[in-house]
């Protein structure tokens, strides 16, 4: 069993310094209700945002993830953040898992960025998954509009995860979205998706709702609207019990599909 935490920080860019204590509280809950991994929204610090220059951004050096790291070591526990990184030609949109010493396990750069948005022209898209351990279980990361296309969560399935984290900025205006895509990746892959939400903005920007799914794409645990740490339970024996009823990766046949349909 693994118990994770879905903290939902507002992520408005008004004070970050606020917003970085507030995550260490959290995170202090998190260690203290036996969580092995705390998790935040997508640009949490700050507030996601389009709208950044080719300079900005920071290292893997930086205040940031140092900040994050501090938080890990005092609590004794794993923590997934997100922040800006300084990249070439444009920014990443970048978020960083670090283990319960410390020390940085994965990274992964946002894969699909958000053209509707902008998010798109001023970023520089990722181009790799990123599996990391933590509490016994393996985990993949995708970031907000990652959610909307089922080829990586496939991918993670295929290489072991257990669990998918989906840090994010997810509008009020679409949350029904949100809720049935968390289901659905959890339910076709047969493995754990946890959706961490920005919670508690101003305006109702942002609604929170952080959702663990199961194996079986049942909602095993849900945030409200406002700022909390949402913690829950995971079983790694679902994910075996849901495959071995439903072979559904067996019997994917992920090598044809690219030949189903002239392109």
């Amino acid at each position: 069993m693994t118990t994770i935490c879905l903290a939902q920080v507002a992520g408005t860019g008004t004070d970050p310094a606020e917003n970085l204590r507030r995550a260490g509280d959290l995170a202090t809950y998190a260690a203290r209700a036996g969580a092995s991994l705390v998790c935040f929204p997508e640009q949490f610090l700050t507030g996601w945002s389009p709208d950044v220059a080719p300079e900005d951004g920071e290292g893997l050096d930086g205040p940031t993830v140092a900040a994050l790291r501090r938080i890990a070591r005092e609590n004794e526990i794993a923590v997934l953040g997100s922040f800006v990184e300084r990249c070439d030609p444009k920014p990443c949109n970048t978020c960083i898992a670090i283990g319960d010493t410390g020390d940085i396990l994965a990274r992964y750069a946002k894969i699909h960025l958000f053209s509707p948005g902008g998010e798109d022209r001023h970023y520089t898209p990722g181009e790799r998954l990123a599996l990391f351990a933590a509490g016994g279980m393996t985990f993949g990361i995708a970031v907000c509009y990652d959610l909307r296309f089922p080829e990586i969560f496939g991918a993670y399935a295929a290489g072991g995860a257990d669990c998918v984290l989906v840090p994010a900025a997810w509008p009020c205006r679409r949350m029904r979205h949100w809720e049935l895509l968390i289901a659905a990746r959890a339910l076709e892959n047969q493995f754990y998706v946890a959706g961490i939400n920005a919670g508690g903005a101003p305006e109702g920007t942002y609604c929170g709702t952080s959702i663990l799914a199961d194996p079986d794409g049942a909602v095993v645990a849900r945030g409200g609207a406002g700022e909390e740490a949402v913690c829950a339970v995971m079983d790694p024996a679902l994910i075996r019990r849901a495959r071995d009823r439903i072979p559904v990766l067996k019997d994917r046949r992920s090598d044809l599909y690219h030949r189903l349909l002239p392109i």
